[in-house]
């Protein structure tokens, strides 16, 4: 099987750029919804990313963004893929890749059985889906609340498009989701911090070995 490649999301500086390129990150995301703590403006996302190194996919979150937002987003910063975080429709996710041109992750909030059928959905019109934990009702945030859900709702199964599994990763058991889902693909935030918005080098580091530290050889849990 292939490698399990890793994202991390929330960055906001050069800095913490260069520690996942060091650690063996595959993507890093840049967060422009103005309400979380990882929020980071043009300016500063635009120098975090000119310090990726070539094949380091760097990745603009947003949620429920209009073409001027995204606009604006992607002629400051240079952006490989976009991730729509929100409540968008597949019909507005098919809208972005065509102005764009680029690729776009759609995430989708998962908490029961009922919740699956909209990665089908989304898997038709994205060109990779992030199955994340579906946040509590009344949440500020759509995404990085540390939450996890129950990965056994995703063991196993496959969609049209690659998928990365989010929600509540950490150092600690990102080894045992990849075992349960066989996810290929992690994503993290708050999971690799010290503190809301703050990256931890050594907790970046070890999320990416325990993820990448998986071995098919480790039978798949029931």
């Amino acid at each position: 099987m292939p490698a399990v490649r890793v994202k991390v999301c929330g960055l906001r500086t050069p800095a913490e750029v260069a520690v996942c390129a060091a650690a063996g990150v595959a993507y890093v995301g840049f967060n422009f919804f103005p309400r979380s703590p990882r929020y980071v403006s043009l300016d500063q996302a635009r120098a975090a990313a000119l310090a990726a190194p070539e094949g380091l996919c760097k990745v603009a979150l947003t949620v429920d963004a209009d073409d001027a937002t995204l606009d604006a987003i992607v002629a400051a910063v240079p952006t490989d893929m976009l991730q729509l975080h929100g409540h968008e429709s597949p019909g507005r996710v098919a809208e972005v890749r065509a102005r764009y041109g680029l690729p776009v992750m759609k995430a989708v909030g998962v908490a029961d059985e009922g919740d699956l059928a909209a990665l089908l959905d989304f898997s038709l019109a994205a060109d990779q889906i992030l199955v994340d934990a579906k946040p509590p009702k009344g949440a500020v945030l759509p995404g990085g609340n540390g939450l996890a859900f129950d990965w056994r709702l995703v063991a196993q199964r496959r969609w049209l498009r690659p998928w990365m599994l989010a929600g509540g990763l950490t150092a600690e058991n990102v080894a045992e989701a990849i075992r349960l889902t066989n996810a290929r693909q992690v994503d993290v935030s708050s999971g690799v911090e010290s503190a809301p918005g703050v990256k931890d080098p050594a907790r970046i580091a070890a999320f990416v070995a325990a993820a990448t530290g998986f071995r098919d050889e480790i039978p798949i849990l029931r």
